[in-house]
């Protein structure tokens, strides 16, 4: 991203209040937790605040932090999760936005020992693919990113055992939008399995369909270049 695409301090705090809202209204951040961070530049993180619901934020609570953590301003203090927004930051240069929640049906999974592996329908496919768990860590510890580095640079969303979910992307509505994709995919699962008739896609069948994702994605972007995420 050149420096002119970077968007305004303000529009970007008044995007984590609108997309906190969103998530909090979903159900996805009840009470403090969840949180989620954007680039404000090449070289500096606007992340929202810890022990603050994000129904109520408000522009003025975001804090502004260095890509070592090192927080540059705010009156509040950043994040404890934060070291798992900075994990994702230095191991994917084509983030811009990530977000961390606990969508109930994903965390239930993710409390079961269970990724979202299993390609239960094309949607899987066509959007997120598989979405892996990450081993135990103790949130508000580097333990955290240390058990995401694995998926990172493949993956832009990963289950967080025990714990919730966290995903990536471009801008904070491309992270939120897999976020709702993460809860869809792991309610799907959960009531194919409870009709006790689940029928996961056969290995050609992903195949044919990792092509025409392929080539929807050089339609939109308007380039011939393939998709490595999801």
């Amino acid at each position: 991203m050149g420096e002119s695409d970077w968007q305004t301090e303000g529009g970007l705090k008044r995007d984590l209040v609108r997309f906190g809202k969103w998530l909090y209204r979903l159900g996805f951040m009840p009470g403090t937790s969840g949180n989620l961070s954007v680039r404000l530049d090449q070289d500096r993180l606007l992340i929202t605040p810890t022990g603050v619901s994000k129904f109520l934020l408000k522009p003025s609570d975001m804090v502004i932090v260095d890509l070592q953590g090192r927080q540059l301003s705010g009156t509040r203090k950043a994040t404890s999760e934060m070291s798992m927004h900075l994990a994702i930051y230095h191991h994917r240069e084509d983030v811009d936005a990530v977000i961390h929640s606990h969508p109930a049906i994903a965390t239930a999974f993710a409390c079961s020992g269970r990724a979202l592996d299993e390609i239960l329908c094309q949607e899987a496919v066509m959007t997120l693919g598989a979405i892996p768990l990450a081993k135990y860590a103790t949130t508000g510890t580097d333990e955290v990113a240390a058990s995401l580095v694995p998926f990172i640079p493949r993956h832009d969303a990963i289950l967080m055992e025990n714990h919730g979910a966290v995903t990536c992307g471009k801008n904070l509505l491309e992270a939120f939008l897999k976020m709702e994709t993460v809860e869809h995919l792991a309610h799907i699962s959960l009531v194919a399995h409870q009709l006790g008739s689940a029928r996961p896609l056969r290995a050609e069948q992903v195949e044919l369909l990792h092509r025409a994702k392929l080539k929807y994605v050089q339609n939109v972007n308007g380039e011939d270049h393939e998709c490595v995420h999801g």
